[in-house]
């Protein structure tokens, strides 16, 4: 099964029609930035946005984000890769390139809460979110009438018990070919391994950042307690081993004494949502680099 959607307007944060990301890694040696360059522009490509990182001038790990624009760039792409590969091979570099105007699919995994997954959606109606959201799968039916009036497809595959292998399977029939990303926003369900791996492709968690220190049911109660004064939401990758994988981003809201239960958790989930929204909007546009178990993000 093939799901296809009408592209949402451009994010603001990305370039339209005739523009490619270019993401390059590898040792940092001297050359590479002129060479990447010289090749572009012998294409008659107009960059129009570099950032670069290395965490060691002298060979180092060597990180690039290029954006560059030209006429025909469709026709022009497979050329511009042979030449790259050809002139990048040669320092010893990985690249990836990416017609922008292709946006990258993503499907949206929810619960019973639903103030993360509305936002999302919200963002990407308004064109703030470079992304298409090819469906909604929930493991409760609550949100199925609000998801498809913003014309999305919604999947109620239910998921109870310790043994998730049937909700999984289901879950992998979806997506097969159907997505590049998978975003888990506030998902109450542990993902296996056997599915991360077979799924293959990226998937974006939400938590508070209470974690480790307040673990299982109300957090919020529990950091009330303790009289926090600050509280916060992290956005990260995931991996087999449970929140522990890249971080993408972060952000905290001072509170105090005066703040009740209700409160935290509605300041928390204004924190959740920017959060969230920043990270997929990154992820789309090539903006966030793996390296290890932490990320690279030109923002």
């Amino acid at each position: 099964m093939t799901l296809t959607q009408a592209r949402p307007a451009q994010s603001a944060g990305v370039p339209g029609t005739d523009h490619a990301s270019l993401i390059v890694r590898g040792r940092d040696r001297t050359g590479i930035v002129g060479t990447i360059g010289g090749v572009l522009s012998g294409h008659g490509a107009n960059i129009v946005s570099l950032d670069q990182y290395s965490d060691d001038p002298e060979g180092g790990a060597f990180f690039q984000r290029t954006v560059f624009g030209m006429r025909d760039l469709k026709a022009a792409l497979p050329r511009i890769e042979e030449d790259l590969r050809s002139a990048l091979g040669e320092f010893g570099l990985e690249f990836r390139l990416r017609d922008l105007s292709v946006p990258k699919r993503v499907a949206i995994f929810a619960s019973k809460s639903d103030h993360c997954l509305l936002d999302l959606l919200w963002r990407h109606r308004r064109g703030e979110l470079a992304v298409n959201v090819a469906m909604v799968v929930s493991n409760h039916p609550d949100t199925a009438e609000e998801v498809r009036s913003f014309g999305i497809p919604f999947f109620h595959v239910p998921s109870s018990g310790p043994d998730k292998s049937a909700a999984e399977a289901e879950h992998l029939r979806l997506l097969k070919g159907n997505v590049d990303f998978i975003v888990l926003a506030r998902y109450m369900q542990i993902l296996s391994g056997d599915f991360i791996r077979e799924v293959a492709v990226p998937i974006i968690n939400i938590h508070h950042s209470f974690l480790p220190a307040f673990i299982g049911a109300g957090p919020y109660a529990k950091a009330k307690e303790r009289g926090v004064k600050l509280i916060g939401a992290t956005a990260h990758y995931v991996t087999e081993e449970l929140d522990e994988g890249p971080i993408i981003e972060q952000d905290v809201v001072r509170v105090t004494h005066a703040d009740t239960v209700a409160d935290l958790q509605r300041r928390g989930a204004d924190v959740e949502r920017a959060v969230l929204s920043r990270a997929v909007a990154w992820h789309a546009e090539d903006r966030v680099i793996r390296h290890r178990n932490h990320t690279i993000v030109f923002a």
